[in-house]
């Protein structure tokens, strides 16, 4: 088994690093509010998992280093504290959504100590995170993540190498800007049905099985109706993603006029209070 490290244990971190632990690892975590790591460690119940006070102590010795962190300057500052207690020869995976120009940055400045980076935004949110079926999509070199893939397997349902640095990140652009027209579509249409006086649990058992079927109608088109919003990716969360996505957009010439839409509406859903909803709150727009 292998010595790992996590960094930061937000609601996916935590549940992820708990699978590295039932998979047998030696586990030494990290977060910025001290009283997470130690309720983490004690929930763990295991003598192979434990918790350092700063992110230097938690890499030393490491053979893994795995983040889940914020935003760009979140990864910038702890990457700064710790990079200098890597052991050579170690595998840094960040699982961040952030931008793919700072891992191509983290990648450079790591090759030059002999230590291996992969970006590898995750996709499968909270539910997926507890439930070890999160989707990996990895930028890196071949080498590295054959060698951390196995690792990953604890928590992982689908692991993609796309290709060199940052590519990880890119796809996860993707996969945002994919979700972000699903779910603007798809309260659209619920909200169409109940203007309409259609009984909207008949028209999905109708459209649900063929052209119109997501992941997104499956599993939220009741939650939606019903107005629950606590099952998930929260709007926060999603406007930093499309932030990202739309800045890589303008850098790479892409054209993006739905995903910059549907990005002002979860907007609106933070000024009405929906910070902390998940993304499926796009319905609420339509509803007042």
């Amino acid at each position: 088994m292998a010595r790992c490290c996590f960094l930061g244990l937000g609601v996916m971190g935590a549940p992820m690093a708990g699978y590295l632990v039932k998979a047998g690892h030696d586990v030494t975590v990290w977060n910025r509010t001290t009283a997470k790591a130690t309720a983490w460690v004690e929930a763990q119940g295991a003598s192979s998992a434990s918790m350092a006070e700063t992110a230097a102590d938690a890499v030393s010795g490491a053979e893994f280093v795995f983040s889940c962190l914020g935003d760009d300057p979140d990864v910038e500052a702890v990457y700064s504290d710790m990079m200098a207690s890597l052991t050579p020869g170690a595998v840094v995976v960040d699982h961040t959504t952030a931008s793919a120009d700072l891992a191509r940055r983290l990648y450079a400045a790591l090759a030059d100590k002999s230590i291996a980076f992969v970006d590898a935004p995750i996709s499968g949110g909270q539910a997926g995170a507890e439930a070890g079926q999160l989707t990996i999509m990895c930028g890196g070199d071949e080498a590295a993540f054959e060698s951390v893939a196995p690792v990953m397997d604890c928590y992982a349902k689908q692991m993609t190498l796309i290709g060199g640095p940052g590519a990880g990140q890119t796809a996860k652009m993707v996969n945002q800007i994919c979700i972000a027209g699903v779910v603007q579509g798809l309260s659209e249409g619920l909200a169409f049905a109940e203007n309409a006086g259609l009984d909207p649990a008949k028209v999905i058992e109708a459209i649900s099985k063929g052209a119109a079927q997501s992941w997104q109608m499956e599993n939220r088109w009741k939650t939606m109706v019903d107005g629950k919003f606590d099952y998930g990716f929260a709007v926060d969360w999603m406007r930093k993603d499309l932030r990202i996505a739309l800045e890589e957009a303008r850098q790479n010439g892409s054209s993006l006029p739905v995903t910059a839409l549907v990005d002002q509406f979860y907007a609106d859903v933070q000024v009405n209070g929906g910070k902390r909803w998940d993304t499926s709150s796009l319905i609420t727009r339509l509803k007042r």
